[in-house]
Parts: structure tokens; C-alpha cells; sequence
């Protein structure tokens, strides 16, 4: 009677695995890079995986985000806030912007932004269009204003946005691919010999991925038998 839908989120043995980047045949993080992603970030919580599925891409990656993401996780750089109200928006990745979401939201809540005005702004942060850009500058600015925002405060708060932006990534796509590599992830470390066998037969015709499972078995001390008639 086990449901895949209903385990629980937060199992510490899993987070065990995914710390020691034992990653071998979990969804998204079974690459070389990503291991190593795993092993400085050392996901804790569910949020955590959401953010290594955004943060390894080329643009975070080469901008200095991820190690600035990795060291605020391990309470070795500051987290500050530009103004008191982004606490709620961005405790989750440790003050940086790194889901397109989180724009709209501060958008939304400093600048008194609608939905559909945030959604226009995350569009023309992602195309970076001079004209379009300077409008949105004058709009944040202004609706920051009836916020009691202070005008520098909202000013490098747009640019910070708009530096983010480049490197935003959809959270609802990432939680959607997170949620997989966590049930992956689960499967791995309480039905281990099961989801081997499962997905070396997924695998079959894939001599590379074949070995590399061949080798993760050995690691785990686990037997490949021979094919047997019997």
C-alpha cells in the first residue's frame, strides 16, 4: 500500500544521501557537476533541492550567485536585506533572488505592482529592453513611493532586480523537477535495491548509464547475478 504521493518531505535519511552527493539514478542530480553542487550546498530541507535544480545552470553558476547562496546557507556570509519587507519574500533562498516569482512578489508588495503589471515586469527584465526598462524604473520607484520606500532604497532595489533577473528562473517549473528528484531521492535510500534493479531495466539499452548503475551496485554491495535459465 505504498503512495509515492504521500511520503513525508522532510526525511532526514534522504537529505543523508543527497549531502553526500550519493546521487547515482536520482532524477537531476545524478551529474558529475551537480554532485559537487550537492556536496558544498548540502541540502537540508525541501526548499533546498527546489534551489540546486535553479542554481545549476551556466548564468548562476558563472555570476558568483551559487557560492554566495552556499555560504549564506552555512551562516558564513551575512544575509541582508535591502528593506525589512523582502525578509518574507527571500528567507527561503537565503536573500537572493533567484526565482522569477520572487520579483513579481517584490513588485507586488513594495511597489503596489498588480499580478499582471509584476508578470510584464519579470518579462522585461528577462528582455532587458533600455526603453521598456526605464518605464518600469519610473513605475517601481513611484508605486515604492506610496510605500514610504525610500527612493534610493527602491532605486538599487530595481537594479538588484534587474541584475537577478538575468539569471531568474521559473520556481514552478524547479519545485515540479524538485519534487521528482526527491521521490527519486526517497526511493533510493528505503527501497535501494528495487529502485536499482528498476532503473538498470529502464535502462537496459543504455550501455553507459548500464555501467555507471554497475558500479553504484558495487559501491552498495549489492550482487549482479548473471542472466539464468532456471
Amino acid at each position: 500500500n505504498f503512495d509515492i504521493a504521500m511520503i513525508d518531505l522532510e526525511r532526514k535519511e534522504v537529505y543523508e544521501v543527497l549531502q553526500a552527493a550519493q546521487s547515482v539514478g536520482i532524477f537531476q542530480l545524478e551529474g558529475s557537476g551537480m554532485q559537487s553542487l550537492l556536496k558544498k550546498l548540502k541540502p537540508s530541507r525541501f526548499e533546498d533541492i527546489i534551489a540546486v535544480v535553479a542554481l545549476f545552470r551556466p548564468g548562476p553558476l558563472g555570476s558568483g550567485m551559487v557560492d554566495d547562496f552556499i555560504e549564506r546557507k552555512h551562516g558564513r556570509q551575512d544575509i541582508v536585506y535591502e528593506h525589512p519587507s523582502l525578509a518574507d519574500i527571500l528567507s527561503d533562498t537565503y536573500g537572493i533572488i533567484l526565482y522569477q516569482e520572487q520579483v513579481q512578489k517584490i513588485a507586488a508588495t513594495l511597489a503596489n505592482y498588480s499580478l499582471g503589471e509584476a508578470d510584464l515586469l519579470r518579462r522585461a527584465m528577462g528582455k532587458k529592453k533600455p526603453e521598456e526598462m526605464a518605464k518600469q524604473k519610473s513605475r517601481f520607484i513611484s508605486g515604492s513611493k506610496e510605500n514610504n520606500v525610500d527612493d534610493k532604497v527602491a532605486d538599487d532595489l530595481f537594479e538588484l532586480m534587474a541584475k537577478f533577473a538575468a539569471y531568474g528562473f521559473n520556481k514552478s517549473h524547479s519545485a515540479a523537477y524538485g519534487l521528482v528528484s526527491y521521490q527519486t531521492a526517497y526511493l533510493k535510500t528505503f527501497f535501494t535495491e528495487q529502485f536499482m534493479a528498476a532503473i538498470m531495466t529502464c535502462d537496459l539499452d543504455n550501455t553507459e548509464k548500464l555501467v555507471r548503475y554497475t558500479e553504484e551496485c558495487r559501491r552498495l554491495r549489492f550482487k549482479i547475478l548473471a542472466p539464468n535459465i532456471n
